[in-house]
């Protein structure tokens, strides 16, 4: 391949990559392009780590026979015990990292160690080369973990990769691993907005609707919750079974909303601020009855294997409420929080937290009600008006009914239905 050739390579790539490819179309496109000018790549991969609350990072593979697999893998925690990092220490990208060496090449077959474990996996295969690349990042271009791009290649061909070729690879990866970079970047920018302000907020703030004071006037079904005695419980738990506790519940609150089209805004200690948005009022309504009764459903499987395992239990008590809310850009110039304002939200508060006092699971408004359906009122009675903090006049309030839904005792026990 002549440098004319190889440049045209780099700048498909360097293209792609301005024009927002995924990383998949581009390690496709880029060992495409390779295979056309004569380098018979038959395997690529390329490691990269990640900012995300679960996987540490991704690999992308290509097959140049298409063979059927996952070109995108997700990899669990390689700085603990597990797997995961087993595989990660009998690497050759952990041989790269080890020894500061930013390459590694093998040749494959019977004349030739195999000295790593998937060398015997690509002779197996009929491989015989192969080369792995390390391109890493600067301080001040590293995110979290993510401070270098591991790249590796194989070849079928009798002669394995010549010195020309292992040449251009070299020489062409480090386009390839900038845009990966890029693409990657972007996917962070996402989870990290959608998993810290919520999935629709994340997203208006990622279209660029960041400036401060910038809201929008929405209607929407408004959720409260909190966990019915978090304070005694943190009071009498271990330390350490605290956030163990509250990440159990969050899941299986914050998965119910989700499931069902709402977006969780805001967790405040053991409280869920959450909405729903919908054409039509009665719809949002639904989703938000359906999100309480899946909850619950998720809570007493959650309960079950707690009590088992002898940790302590709770439930989840809820207000909702529907009412118009300013929702967007709210702080100062150096902090702002993308959320919803207004009396409906401080109302929504105020209804959770009379469950309490009334002994219910789930407290509605009468605008709540009046929203709903016919099918949904049907759902409900009234448990007589009430006095609400910061609320001009009492309101009144609606719950489950207790003959059509099973309620769970106040000892946090999981209901039987």
């Amino acid at each position: 391949m002549d440098a004319a050739r190889a440049a045209g390579i780099a700048r498909w790539v360097t293209e792609a990559g301005l024009a927002g490819a995924a990383e998949t179309d581009l390690l496709r496109g880029f060992c495409e392009r390779l295979v056309a000018e004569g380098i018979l790549v038959a395997r690529a991969n390329v490691i990269i780590d990640t900012l995300h609350p679960i996987h540490e990072g991704r690999a992308f593979r290509w097959r140049r026979d298409q063979a059927e697999l996952d070109p995108v893998v997700e990899y669990g925690r390689t700085d603990v015990e597990g797997t995961a990092a087993e595989n990660w220490r009998r690497s050759t990208y952990y041989h790269l990292l080890s020894t500061g060496k930013d390459m590694l090449r093998r040749r494959i077959g019977p004349d030739h160690p195999a000295d790593f474990a998937v060398l015997e996996e690509l002779a197996s295969e009929g491989q015989t080369d192969y080369l792995a690349l390390s391109h890493r990042f600067a301080a001040d271009g590293s995110i979290g973990e993510m401070d270098c791009i591991y790249s590796s290649f194989t070849t079928d061909m009798v002669m394995g990769f010549s010195d020309e070729q292992l040449s251009l690879l070299r020489g062409l990866a480090p386009s390839l691993s900038l845009a990966m970079k890029c693409a990657s970047l972007t996917r962070i920018a996402e989870t990290l907005v959608e998993t810290y302000l919520g999935r629709d907020a994340g997203r208006r703030v990622l279209s660029g609707r960041i400036t401060r004071g910038v809201t929008d006037r929405i209607q929407a079904v408004l959720w409260f919750s909190d966990l019915r005695g978090f304070t005694h419980i943190a009071e009498a738990a271990d330390p350490e079974q605290i956030i163990p506790f509250l990440n159990d519940y969050s899941e299986a609150i914050i998965s119910s909303v989700h499931e069902v089209g709402g977006d969780v805004l805001k967790l405040i200690g053991d409280g869920t601020l959450a909405i729903f948005k919908a054409e039509d009022p009665a719809q949002a309504c639904r989703c938000a009855l359906a999100a309480e009764a899946l909850m619950r459903s998720k809570i007493r499987l959650l309960n079950a294997d707690r009590l088992f395992r002898d940790l302590p239990v709770t439930e989840a008590y809820l207000g909702l409420h529907i009412g118009e809310v300013f929702y967007g850009n709210i702080g100062s110039r150096d902090r702002l929080d993308f959320t919803v304002v207004g009396p409906a939200v401080n109302e929504v508060s105020r209804i959770a937290a009379l469950c309490r006092s009334v002994e219910r699971d789930v407290l509605t408004s009468s605008t709540f009600f009046a929203a709903a359906s016919e099918q949904e009122q049907a759902q409900l009675v009234s448990v007589g008006r009430y006095a609400l903090k910061g609320v001009n006049r009492p309101r009144e309030l609606f719950t489950r009914d207790p003959e059509r839904h099973g309620e769970a005792d106040r000892s946090g026990n999981p209901a039987v239905l």
